[in-house]
């Protein structure tokens, strides 16, 4: 995030175009984008001005005849479109050593599997699959929350305790044989051939 952010001025502004470029089809409010990325609402209005003076993003009223609020989206028609997905597309979105620093914190992690929009496969089942105990709900999805700001999309996850995760993989569970059949990446390990 650091290079991207020096590269195009400031994590702000990266954060607000990951979620227009990675949610293609949806509108946002001021709001709903200040909550998403994290940041206060007046950067992500001088942001939005930004592009949509470049005609990144367009304006989107919400339908209703007597208010006079509106949302934004990505403009389909942006001469740099493409070359702009592409770009941002083929970065890793955080390095394994963020996401493992960050996922630690939240107890006796085991095991960290990446997917989807971590290694570029964005059909996944899960982008990340966590294994671990004494893990409480509310800080992981704090979190999760966290992640999806500086990546600009809503992330699917998966977490269990080693117990849980053990019996899966001897049940052959549809979910954790999804995620380790298809390409994901292993960026925490303690638990040996699996």
């Amino acid at each position: 995030m650091e290079t991207l952010s020096k590269l195009f001025g400031n994590e702000t502004k990266v954060k607000v175009m990951k979620l227009f470029l990675f949610n293609p089809e949806k509108s946002f409010s001021v709001a709903d984008i200040g909550n998403r990325v994290k940041e206060d609402q007046s950067r992500v209005r001088r942001e939005l001005n930004m592009f949509e003076k470049i005609g990144l993003v367009k304006k989107k009223s919400n339908g209703k005849k007597k208010s006079n609020s509106h949302g934004f989206m990505l403009d389909s028609n942006f001469t740099y479109l493409v070359p702009l997905q592409n770009f941002l597309v083929n970065i890793e979105p955080l390095s394994s050593k963020e996401l493992i620093k960050k996922i630690s914190k939240l107890g006796s992690i085991k095991l960290i599997i990446t997917a989807g929009v971590f290694i570029q496969e964005f059909e996944s089942r899960a982008d990340i699959l966590i294994v671990g105990d004494n893990i409480k709900k509310g800080q992981l999805d704090n979190t999760i929350k966290v992640l999806e700001s500086e990546i600009g999309k809503e992330l699917k996850y998966a977490q269990f305790t080693t117990e849980d995760f053990k019996y899966r993989l001897s049940m052959c569970d549809k979910l954790t044989r999804d995620i380790l059949d298809y390409p994901h990446k292993k960026i925490l390990n303690k638990l040996g051939a699996i």
